[in-house]
């Protein structure tokens, strides 16, 4: 049998550490942990380094690697660590509560941490938190009738729109606090450069004052994910009924 990968391997603690020398004195939860912490306190996944994670916990870097060979690894160690586990779905719903329920929580999980939208994207799920929310995330379709193939479409599609939404809105919250004039403004900047003519669409939009104000931002951009879940929903209704 071939060998797992090594992500998967070291993400379900199923790679051996070396046993030479002495005992270890930490764990490759406290590292993933603390890593954690730093990541949180400084709202920054820059700030997370093998050498600072060492000195939070009182040891050398070199004790570090004979659990983590690198930051890659342990930002994969951080990507799945930090999702915990999802919440159980409510019992006796249907599938659109239970992937809305789904949804909401995977945005609930992933805002506790600012840095996480930073984390590179490098292959499907695979860790022992990801996979429990695709499980979820599956089980609310189990009563569709649906093949397990346009189960997992269906999942995959859900899970990047919310990752599409959490890192734009995550850079949008950035851009906005350095500049908030910037996203107030911005239908009068477009109206001075909007030709009719060019672009009839959009100054349609213009005209119909949807860039005229912006409220809450937090607000808004809970709005529009909410907008964007049910749309994709609503393809997934025609979907099921269009093959049952």
């Amino acid at each position: 049998m071939d060998e797992l990968p090594a992500d998967v391997a070291l993400m379900w603690r199923l790679r051996e550490t070396p046993r030479r020398g002495p005992k270890p004195t930490l764990s490759l939860d406290d590292i993933v942990r603390t890593a954690i912490e730093i990541a949180d306190e400084e709202n920054d996944l820059a700030a997370v380094s093998m050498a600072r994670v060492a000195e939070r916990l009182g040891n050398s870097t070199m004790a570090l690697y004979r659990h983590v060979k690198s930051k890659d690894e342990l930002l994969v160690l951080m990507s799945d660590a930090a999702l915990e586990r999802p919440e159980p779905l409510p019992a006796d719903v249907d599938w659109r509560t239970g992937l809305t329920f789904w949804a909401d929580g995977v945005m609930t999980a992933v805002r506790k941490h600012a840095w996480y939208a930073r984390l590179p994207i490098s292959g499907p799920p695979a860790g022992p938190n990801n996979l429990a929310w695709l499980d979820s995330a599956l089980g609310a379709l189990s009563g569709t009738g649906l093949p397990e193939e346009a189960k997992v479409g269906i999942a995959m599609g859900l899970i990047t729109y919310v990752q599409g939404e959490i890192r734009m809105a995550t850079d949008l919250a950035a851009g906005f606090a350095d500049n908030p004039d910037a996203f107030r403004q911005y239908g009068a900047t477009l109206s001075r450069v909007i030709d009719p003519r060019q672009m009839p669409a959009l100054a349609r939009v213009l005209d119909a004052g949807v860039f005229d104000e912006v409220g809450d931002f937090e607000q808004e951009s809970d709005q529009d994910f909410d907008f964007g879940l049910q749309l994709y929903l609503d393809g997934v209704a025609a979907f099921i009924e269009r093959v049952s």
